[in-house]
This record gives structure tokens, C-alpha cells and sequence, in this order.
């Protein structure tokens, strides 16, 4: 019984499978399936992303792709929830702009760079710039849907009681689209490391993680500090997204449980 509720445990689980991989790795290395020089050691991988947590070099990069992240996700939403607010309460607005939005969201945001590079001279602001285009969308389109899912008696028996439309927006509107908001933040937090990582990489900069992979491609063993690094890159990822999911949970236990039930 009590290895059973191990196994339910998802941490427990997400360990056991990720052990199993390295092994697997590992030995196909070993074994010569896959040469150590085409594809390095799941080892050597592994002891070199412990070395980097102790270099100071690749410490700052990682503060400075943090900062970025951080920075670009607190824009996004500043920006996007008040835009999907003022679209989802009014429909002539979220009708006439509807075709724009359906027009830019599937427009890549790497794909944007060229275009980025020829508007900013400054690297951060572009990189900025791209991350919140980006992410806008995943905040704004839940925030629509959260606004859809609003009950519309508790909103009219609001009113009913002459209740005005700002009562109503921050009585019932707002309470209701919070979790939906907060899953689009998530959502936008995990597209938000990846772009300004991507744009590091792709565009340069002074810093960062994208710029660190840049200086030890040429290094001999570039091939092992890329794995290492983009292990790095996963962890932060998980764990910002572990904080999130925890936040979310403790924040709206109500929609959790009523979710869980449906």
C-alpha cells in the first residue's frame, strides 16, 4: 500500500522517469549505440551542468535572462489583462478588432527579429519587445474566455440591485476570470523564457543565456555545454511553472475544487 502511494506521488514519478532516461542514455553510450562523440555521455552532460551551477560567468547570464523574463512577463500583463478586460466587456470592440488579433497571434515571434533588429538599436528593448508579443497572447485570450465563463444571473441579480457596471466588473467579473487569467500567466511564463533565450541566441546581446551558448560553441567540448546549459534552461522552466501551478492552487482553491468536481 505504501509503494503504491509512492508511485501516485507525481514529484516521485517525474524523478523515476527522469533517472530512467539518464540511464538509458547512459548506456546506450556505454555500449556504443550512440558514439560519446556525435552525442556525449548522459554522465559527462550531467557533470558539467553541476559545474556550470558554480560558474560565475554563466550565473549572471542566467540573472540577466531571469531579469528579462521577469520583466517582460510583468509587462504582458499590464498590457494584456486591462486589453482582454475592455474587449470581453465590450463586444463591438472585441468584434472590430477580433480580425487583427486572429491576423497577428499566429505570427511567430522569432520570425520577427529581422523586422526587430532594423526598429531597436538597443538589444534588451528588443528582446523585451519580442517576449511580450509573444506572451500577450496565451493573457489575452484566457482573460476573453475567462469573461465568456462569467455567470451572467449573478451579474443581472447585481444589477437588478442597482449594482453599476464597474460594481459588477470588480464584484463578480473580475473574481470569476482571475484563475483563468492565472493559467494564461502561466501558460505565457513558459513562452516567455523560451523567446528571450531564443532571442539571446539568435539576435546577441552583451548577456544572457542565448549569448553564453553563443561564446562556447566554439570551445571543444561546445556540444556538452550546449546539453548542460539546455538542461539548465528546462529546470528554471519547471520550477517556474511548479511556483506558478502551486500559486494557483493555494490562490483559488475554490475553482480548483470546482473544477476537480465537474
Amino acid at each position: 500500500m505504501t509503494g503504491r502511494r509512492l508511485l501516485d506521488s507525481k514529484p516521485l514519478c517525474g524523478a523515476l522517469g527522469a533517472a530512467g532516461l539518464f540511464c538509458v542514455l547512459e548506456a546506450t553510450g556505454r555500449i556504443g549505440l550512440i558514439s560519446p562523440i556525435v552525442f556525449p555521455l548522459a554522465s559527462t552532460v550531467l557533470g558539467r551542468a553541476v559545474e556550470l551551477a558554480t560558474d560565475v560567468d554563466f550565473l549572471l547570464d542566467v540573472v540577466s535572462t531571469l531579469g528579462a523574463w521577469a520583466l517582460g512577463l510583468l509587462l504582458t500583463v499590464v498590457i494584456a489583462v486591462p486589453a482582454g478586460f475592455v474587449l470581453g466587456t465590450l463586444p463591438r470592440a472585441e468584434t472590430a478588432l477580433r480580425p487583427i488579433l486572429e491576423f497577428l497571434r499566429p505570427i511567430p515571434s522569432l520570425a520577427l527579429i529581422p523586422l526587430a533588429l532594423a526598429l531597436f538599436s538597443n538589444k534588451f528593448d528588443m528582446k523585451i519587445t519580442l517576449i511580450v508579443y509573444a506572451a500577450t497572447w496565451p493573457v489575452l485570450m484566457n482573460t476573453l474566455y475567462g469573461l465568456k465563463d462569467v455567470d451572467p444571473l449573478a451579474k443581472e441579480t447585481l444589477r437588478s440591485f442597482g449594482f453599476g457596471p464597474l460594481s459588477v466588473l470588480w464584484r463578480v467579473s473580475l473574481p470569476s476570470t482571475a484563475p483563468f487569467v492565472a493559467t494564461g500567466v502561466r501558460l505565457a511564463s513558459a513562452i516567455a523564457l523560451i523567446v528571450a533565450i531564443s532571442v539571446e541566441l539568435l539576435a546577441g546581446g552583451s548577456d544572457g543565456i542565448g549569448v553564453f551558448l553563443i561564446e562556447v560553441g566554439g570551445s571543444p567540448d561546445a556540444m556538452v555545454y550546449i546539453i548542460a546549459t539546455a538542461i539548465w534552461a528546462g529546470v528554471i522552466g519547471l520550477v517556474s511553472n511548479s511556483l506558478f501551478v502551486l500559486a494557483e492552487r493555494r490562490i483559488f482553491r475554490w475553482h480548483t475544487a470546482r473544477t476537480e468536481v465537474v
